[in-house]
């Protein structure tokens, strides 16, 4: 039988019913799930998604944050076209392709000087698990096998496989799993010792830089590493810290033979205002996690990027056993790579750092006119274009709404029925556009946002 190439539409009420049967969504109640209509997304354009009834939302989110450049971009589709034409995917376990090399060796020219070593893998989290390996295979080569646990920032929020979940420990997302994990120093950040303590920045910063150097200095002889999100802990609530508390954390580690882990596969690609994050505090970390921007936000990818003194330490004959076990199947994938490095090129040909300086100084001064003064918000935190909202009952004592009332979701559902698409973190409401994003659509942005909260936290919805 002659295959049917004709195009088959589906029906909203069919979609509704196939995912409420079989599709399993992440970080999603399923159970209000299935009480509610989803929206189907099938096309997108400029920084808008489309869903199968023609309404456009922008996207505030970039997709969970990781596109760059806006949808369907022509140079990013032709970019994947292109190599699809030549090979989609083949395995860098004993061979290698073009864009994974051309694309290694154009992130080793970005990144911080010194990370020279490019090992590709497809998510953030697998980026983590990477160069958590990496750190302990490092020591156990250089015979210091009593190097074995790592440390974190309090709330850090390092992706979900096990090994991340380890190091990045959040209670609502992990508590489930918290008997079997590993013994981990965790680190207080300046913002925690701020509020808590009623701390002036001066006096939290002071505090935190103490706290890190004592316990990274006592503990040295068992820490193989100090992992961190640079400048903004993004899931635990978009908390920033300085670049100072950063440039702190680098010294201390050097000074007593630790190895330091950059996680900025959120903060990395211009969501903090520079190319990375590490930039801002002028330092080199170990190991640098990238991924959600590396593709412009179009195909899974991620790359662990590590210095040669890290990667001379696995140097030897087979023989010897030093060698990095350690792989994923799409490991380096043509296409994606592909997509990076027109990606990269985008960022050069649309001059995307040099024009976000404005539109960040935009979202600064929409945040402070629109935003802060409205009675139920108790809190605005930026980094560049990643920016949380922090929503409260009182704002006075910062007495936060009951969980069941889901003030955050509840922000995020009204923006929706108003065509602006924004995610919460419990009450904390997330925005964090595309870099390309015009600055008409801050201004809509800012003002859906602000007349969501205003509309939810009044009782006066749509």
């Amino acid at each position: 039988m002659a295959s049917d190439n004709k195009k088959h539409t589906v029906t909203h009420e069919t979609i509704k019913r196939l995912d409420h049967a079989h599709l399993w969504h992440p970080f999603t109640p399923m159970q209000l799930w299935f009480e509610d209509d989803p929206v189907v997304i099938v096309s997108a354009t400029g920084h808008d998604l489309i869903d199968d009834n023609g309404t456009h939302y922008l996207d505030g989110v970039s997709s969970l944050w990781c596109n760059v450049h806006g949808h369907n971009r022509p140079e990013l589709n032709a970019a994947i076209t292109n190599q699809l034409q030549q090979v989609a995917h083949t395995t860098l376990l004993g061979l290698t392709n073009v864009p994974a090399v051309l694309l290694a060796e154009r992130l080793s020219s970005l990144v911080p000087a010194g990370l020279t070593r490019v090992f590709y893998s497809d998510a953030g989290a697998t980026a983590v698990e990477a160069a958590l390996k990496m750190a302990l295979q490092f020591w156990q080569l250089s015979g210091r096998p009593s190097k074995t646990r790592f440390g974190s920032l309090v709330d850090a929020y390092h992706g979900d496989t096990l090994g991340a979940v380890g190091v990045g420990y959040a209670d609502t997302f992990h508590r489930f799993y918290r008997t079997v994990l590993p013994d981990t120093l965790r680190l207080t950040p300046p913002h925690l010792l701020r509020w808590r303590n009623h701390l002036s920045q001066t006096e939290a910063l002071e505090q935190a830089i103490a706290e890190a150097t004592l316990n990274i200095s006592e503990q040295a002889d068992t820490l193989a590493a100090i992992i961190v999100e640079p400048l903004m802990q993004g899931a635990a609530g978009m908390w920033p810290h300085q670049p100072t508390y950063l440039r702190a954390l680098r010294d201390i580690t050097k000074k007593t033979n630790v190895l330091l882990i950059a996680d900025e596969v959120a903060t990395g690609f211009g969501r903090t205002g520079s190319m990375f994050a590490c930039e801002q505090a002028d330092i080199t970390p170990d190991l640098l996690c990238l991924a959600k921007g590396i593709t412009g936000g179009y195909l899974p990818l991620a790359a662990t990027v590590a210095t040669d003194e890290i990667h001379a330490a696995f140097l030897g004959s087979p023989q010897e056993g030093k060698t990095f076990f350690h792989g994923h199947t799409y490991t380096g994938n043509p296409l994606a790579c592909a997509a990076a490095l027109a990606s990269l090129d985008l960022f050069i040909s649309d001059q995307t750092l040099e024009k976000l300086g404005p539109k960040i100084a935009n979202l600064t001064q929409q945040l402070d006119h629109h935003i802060r003064p409205l009675p139920h918000v108790a809190d605005v935190r930026q980094c560049g274009v990643m920016i949380g909202i922090e929503l409260a009952a009182d704002t006075k004592t910062r007495t936060p709404y009951e969980t069941s009332e889901r003030m955050g979701a509840q922000v995020c559902l009204e923006a929706r029925h108003r065509g602006v698409i924004i995610r919460p973190l419990g009450d904390v409401v997330v925005l964090m556009p595309p870099l390309s994003i015009h600055h008409s659509e801050i201004d809509r942005l800012m003002s859906v946002v602000r007349d969501a909260i205003v509309a939810v936290t009044s009782g006066d919805r749509t």
